[in-house]
């Protein structure tokens, strides 16, 4: 048979010579002391060029001798377990497969290594690039074959659980040890948190667990883009600012290998992208993290209703662990936003809860004022509460505050003080906010049934009690609400007001002179967690519930009438408590450290939108 002799010189030489003897002899050398074979069938599995051939009868061996790999033998089992059977033939795959499971049952002993291996392959592989003499480490971001490897990776995991029961609870620290840091790449996280969410299918009695992960490590990305930093990044986008300027200072002593930079090539076109890199991680995140509360919930189109409240309960477990002590966090919140507007029975519960939090006495007083918070802007944001739902929220929050002012009237505290009153200004707050928004809808169909209903609430009484709501509110939200109750005549608010500002004039700091003091604006430190969503990607499935603010007539604010056409509020002028609602700079959460980063991952592709 004649062979071309080119085609001889361009065909890289098959290997098909293994030395060393059988593996079981191998073992057997080993224990008693001879480890030459065995080092050598270790550097022969460890070979990089190593061919499928000889990939399935090193494991077609290694299975007929698996009960002999004992704890001894760890080095080699943790060779043969990084294998690279990923991205091979299906013969290679499926001889894996039974080596692993063959493994597990017969060596429980290596059950944490083939999870950990197993769940190591949740993001793209590194691969190295040279540029010159230098190696460059990436993230394989266009790997054709991942979704094949992820799918093949849950696949192991199945197998694993088959044979072993108790996978679940060894699956869960592994899960928290590999998770990627959040300073690397969009894409490694996106990536991860995916296969994530994917095993809250194969293993429900994780679901809580991965959820509380997933959302712990979102809200330290949240907490470390500001609603302010994200405006500023876009603004500077929207001029043409590249941002070249202070970021390449930052990035100077930026060493983390994963980090991609700003202006990507593999960026997707077109205006999703956000400027702030660390709001578009979470923006990715978002996205992934919604469409997933959606495929759970949603079955061929129909909200199965079992699915959707065990889901909700696992939400609100985490909610009330992570999202609700996390201040000024921006948008990991609306995750329940999302799941409520599913159903009114959910939006319903969602309020109660947060109702019972704020009036028992027995929560921290600032567990209660963020409740408090959070029922004001669910109250005034979301569009899919009907009106009547808001009435009946109105029904228990301000008869409450009418009996809290009864109590405090004949006793030694009834002055305004932040500290001993806070959830009460929270509340009074929440009921004004709401009142702004949704005060057209009370009135609309019927003005003398509306206006009745809005006098029987009695904000006369509220507003001119010892206690001085007014005067703690945030200025916005009392200005507006002096305006609406003006036009209606509820109440007169402004003589309140300006007695207020007279007592709030700035301060001298010494007798000496200096700098003179101004006074807190915002003394309750609140803010509203429903405020317009800044998130490009995600924010197509917000947009559709959310109430934007749109307010056609404000009247008297300021002592002055201002007219806003109703067709020129656009989504960045939404809220007119712009610049009101102050955060803190320097504590901005429970959760400690900044994660500022300036990279944007890669762009996600089809697969990590299709079905769980």
């Amino acid at each position: 048979m004649e062979v071309d002799d080119g085609e001889f010189i361009s065909s890289p030489p098959k290997k098909v010579v293994r030395f060393g003897g059988s593996v079981s002899n191998t073992l057997a050398k080993f224990l008693q002391g001879d480890t030459n074979d065995y080092e050598l069938l270790k550097h022969q599995l460890s070979d990089p060029d190593i061919k499928d051939a000889q990939i399935i009868n090193w494991l077609q061996e290694l299975r007929s001798c698996v009960t002999h790999l004992t704890k001894d033998f760890e080095q080699l089992v943790s060779v043969i377990l990084r294998l690279p059977w990923l991205g091979r033939s299906q013969d290679v795959v499926e001889e894996y497969l039974a080596f692993l499971s063959n493994l597990v049952s017969a060596q429980t002993v290596y059950l944490r290594s083939c999870l950990s291996v197993t769940v190591s392959n949740f993001i793209p592989g590194r691969i190295v690039i040279k540029e010159g003499d230098v190696d460059i480490s990436d993230s394989d971001d266009d790997d054709e074959n991942l979704p094949r490897n992820f799918d093949l990776c849950h696949r192991a995991l199945q197998i694993i659980a088959r044979y072993v029961p108790s996978t679940a609870r060894f699956l869960m620290p592994i899960l928290r040890e590999k998770f990627p840091f959040i300073n690397k790449s969009a894409r490694t996280l996106e990536c991860y948190v995916h296969n994530l969410l994917r095993i809250t299918v194969t293993f429900p009695v994780l679901r809580h667990e991965v959820l509380e992960l997933v959302i712990g490590k979102m809200l330290r990305l949240d907490v470390s883009a500001p609603r302010r930093d994200i405006e500023d990044a876009e603004e500077n986008a929207a001029q043409g600012d590249d941002g070249n300027g202070a970021s390449q200072e930052e990035c100077l002593f930026d060493m983390d290998e994963d980090e991609e930079n700003v202006f990507n090539s593999s960026s997707p076109p077109g205006g999703d992208v956000m400027a702030h890199a660390v709001a578009d991680r979470l923006d990715i995140l978002m996205t992934v993290l919604l469409a997933y509360i959606k495929n759970i919930c949603y079955v061929n189109g129909t909200l199965e209703l079992t699915r959707t409240k065990e889901l909700y309960r696992d939400l609100i477990a985490v909610f009330d662990k992570l999202i609700l002590p996390t201040h000024a966090s921006c948008h990991v919140q609306y995750v329940i936003f999302y799941l409520c507007s599913f159903r009114l029975g959910l939006a319903e519960a969602f309020l109660e809860h947060l109702w019972k939090k704020m009036q028992s006495p027995s929560n921290p007083a600032v567990i209660r004022q963020t409740a408090a918070g959070y029922i004001g802007s669910f109250l005034a944001r979301a569009k899919f509460l009907p009106i009547q739902t808001v009435k009946a929220c109105l029904d228990l929050l301000v008869p409450w505050l009418h009996q809290y002012i009864h109590s405090q009237d004949a006793g030694s505290k009834a002055f305004c003080d932040v500290s001993l009153h806070g959830p009460f200004y929270a509340t009074c707050q929440a009921v004004f906010y709401t009142l702004v928004f949704r005060h057209r809808q009370m009135v609309e169909g019927n003005l003398r049934k509306g206006l009745a209903y809005l006098q029987m609430l009695n904000f006369e009484r509220i507003v001119m009690c010892q206690l001085n709501p007014l005067k703690v509110c945030l200025p916005a939200v009392t200005n507006m609400f002096a305006a609406i109750t003006r036009k209606y005549q509820l109440v007169f608010c402004y003589t309140i007001i300006e007695r207020n500002n007279r007592q709030l004039l700035p301060v001298v700091r010494s007798s000496l002179g200096g700098d003179s003091l101004t006074t807190n604006a915002n003394p309750l430190d609140s803010f509203f967690p429903f405020d317009p969503y800044l998130l490009k990607r995600s924010g197509k499935m917000i947009q559709p519930i959310y109430q934007v603010w749109e307010e056609v007539s404000v009247c008297d604010v300021g002592g002055a009438r201002q007219t806003v056409k109703k067709d020129s509020v656009t989504e960045e002028d939404d809220d007119f408590l712009r610049g009101e609602s102050l955060q803190s700079e320097a504590v901005v959460g429970f959760i400690s450290g900044s994660f500022e980063s300036h990279s944007v991952g890669s762009p996600p592709v089809a697969f990590l939108q299709r079905p769980f």
